[in-house]
């Protein structure tokens, strides 16, 4: 994965709460074998609706999403996330996030940005009276603010997964930092143990 440091760019406002990972990315669209194509079927039951926030021409080419509190329930579907970073979302900002959805995000690159809930109503209401306010996120420093300076926050990133996202490390990139010793140890097996080697 590539390293997350610093987001910034436009936001969709999407006013909605408890949005589950059906919402996000319905189970039809689960039967791709291909980890690619999910941002077509993005929110695609709400997109039948003209006038649903992802249609507006203001939005094309957000890169924050802004969601209502409690975003990401329900099933633990590695899509959801592959559905909105497919779209071009690079960060997620709410009030409230599912665990597993949140750290599904985070094994991605994905950023799951938890900020107060009189943040997330002030970023929501200013992104619907200037659709190209401009939002900056700093993973160093865990701050988001805009860039007209009325909203500024902390939020909170565990230091470990702060220090995989700024390092571009994902599962297996984390593995791979130990190659030689991986390496080292397939040597010594027996022939007739199964093997790792190419």
């Amino acid at each position: 994965m590539e390293p997350v440091r610093v987001i910034e760019g436009t936001g969709v406002p999407l006013d909605r709460s408890d949005c589950d990972t059906d919402q996000i990315i319905p189970s039809d669209w689960l039967k791709r074998v291909e980890r690619t194509g999910f941002g077509r079927g993005l929110f695609s039951e709400w997109r039948d609706d003209p006038g649903f926030v992802l249609n507006r021409d203001c939005y094309q080419g957000a890169t924050v999403l802004v969601a209502g509190p409690n975003f990401g329930t329900g099933s633990s579907r590695e899509h959801a996330v592959w559905a909105l970073q497919d779209y071009g979302f690079k960060a997620v900002v709410s009030s409230r996030f599912a665990d597993i959805f949140r750290t599904n995000c985070t094994k991605v690159g994905l950023l799951p940005v938890q900020v107060d809930a009189d943040v997330a109503r002030a970023l929501l209401d200013a992104l619907v009276d200037n659709p190209d306010l401009q939002i900056m996120i700093d993973v160093e420093t865990r701050t988001l603010r805009t860039a007209d300076g009325r909203i500024e926050t902390s939020f909170d990133l565990d230091d470990f997964t702060r220090w995989r996202l700024l390092e571009g490390l994902d599962d297996i990139g984390l593995t791979l930092r130990h190659q030689d010793e991986i390496e080292r140890h397939e040597s010594g097996r027996p022939a007739w143990l199964p093997s790792t080697a190419r």
